[in-house]
């Protein structure tokens, strides 16, 4: 398994902190709405093939909407 995050859109209120807090400028701001009239943060599969798994987006997010799963090393 490769580092991923997964957003979780519904509870995400669209803050921008995490799109801030990435290194590798790999998350953005949907173009629609979710079910709460927010704009929430996003990652498209070839930005997730980048993850580094650092989890600062994690750290940064105050709706604690973002899980970060990291590569198992051998």
């Amino acid at each position: 398994m490769a580092n991923r995050i997964v957003i979780d859109e519904q509870l995400c209120k669209g803050c921008g902190l995490c799109v801030v807090a990435c290194p590798h400028d790999l998350i953005e701001m949907s173009k629609k709405l979710n079910k709460h009239g927010f704009l929430p943060a996003v990652i498209c599969a070839d930005a997730m093939l980048r993850c580094t798994g650092c989890t600062f987006c994690a750290q940064v997010c105050p709706d604690v909407a973002i899980e970060v799963y990291r590569e198992k090393k051998s």
